[in-house]
């Protein structure tokens, strides 16, 4: 298992994690740590997948996923191009810069087709050089997000 995709520990101490229901709390481990997670917090993925993987039907992940964009507004998913974006990714998940970073970063970026995705999730991160790097990326053109949630 890469780095990035390790719970932090501090997941459970969260306050919106505490106000979680157990289905809720299930659903977001697995968007944080299933394995198509990517560096950049933005993966492509498919309901049947999610239900599979979680055993729930695809009526149910439908359901989560729309708690997650409408009321935790925690994600994003644009069901033209099936990438879903993780909010706070960014703010927990890259902490640390440098070339091998930067590299990866730049070469997962260059595969986000929902430009938007990349905006939605820059905006929580901390680091000055990574959010520059997610936001020479944010075309406006080429933002194609459908359900976003805010």
């Amino acid at each position: 298992m890469t780095n990035y995709r390790k719970l932090r520990t501090d997941f459970w101490t969260n306050p919106i994690v505490e106000e979680m229901s157990p289905e809720d709390k299930y659903f977001y481990v697995y968007l944080l740590t299933n394995p198509y997670t990517t560096r950049i917090g933005i993966y492509r993925i498919i309901k049947k997948q999610m239900s599979f993987d979680l055993g729930f039907s695809i009526e149910a992940v439908q359901l989560l996923m729309e708690r997650f964009i409408n009321y935790h507004k925690l994600i994003r998913y644009n069901p033209e191009t099936k990438e879903l974006a993780v909010k706070d990714w960014g703010r927990e998940y890259l902490r640390k810069g440098g070339k091998s970073v930067m590299d990866s970063v730049h070469s997962e970026l260059k595969e986000v087709d929902d430009t938007s995705l990349i905006q939605y999730v820059s905006k929580s991160i901390l680091r000055d050089e990574i959010r520059s790097l997610y936001e020479s990326f944010c075309v406006p053109e080429k933002s194609l997000s459908i359900e976003d949630g805010e």
